[in-house]
């Protein structure tokens, strides 16, 4: 069951995402049109490590609301940052083992998904 509590930050969370998500696939192309595919690659790859888990974060996080589920809302949220952050972790882990990637492309990107969150909310207008 869908609480109708959590629809304004569950959906202001998934368009910041998307908005995360399409700034980045740009980026990536001016990035393979300027240094090549296996550069476009690293970037995309990059700003994958970072959009994946905020968009499980995302679910996680705007599971419960409400008075009566306050305990649950916390918990949810500290799960979804563990979460987060492990396959964060997990991801770049796998990533910089096991495929060859240039450093520059691959760490701007995943800096700029992390950074980015920090400016789309002056973007995006969270509706009343």
């Amino acid at each position: 069951m869908r609480n109708e509590l959590t629809k304004p930050g569950r959906k202001f969370a998934y368009n910041q995402i998307a908005l995360v998500t399409v700034i980045t696939l740009i980026c990536s192309l001016i990035i393979y049109f300027i240094w090549g595919f296996e550069s476009a690659k690293s970037a995309v790859l990059g700003s994958a490590i970072g959009i994946i888990p905020n968009l499980l974060f995302a679910y996680k996080a705007f599971r419960y609301a409400g008075a009566r589920s306050s305990k649950l809302v916390v918990e949810s949220f500290f799960s979804g940052v563990k979460l987060k952050m492990a396959l964060m972790a997990l991801l770049l882990g796998i990533t910089v083992k096991f495929v060859v990637i240039s450093p520059l492309p691959f760490f701007s990107m995943f800096c700029l998904v992390m950074a980015l969150p920090i400016i789309t909310p002056f973007i995006i207008k969270q509706q009343r």
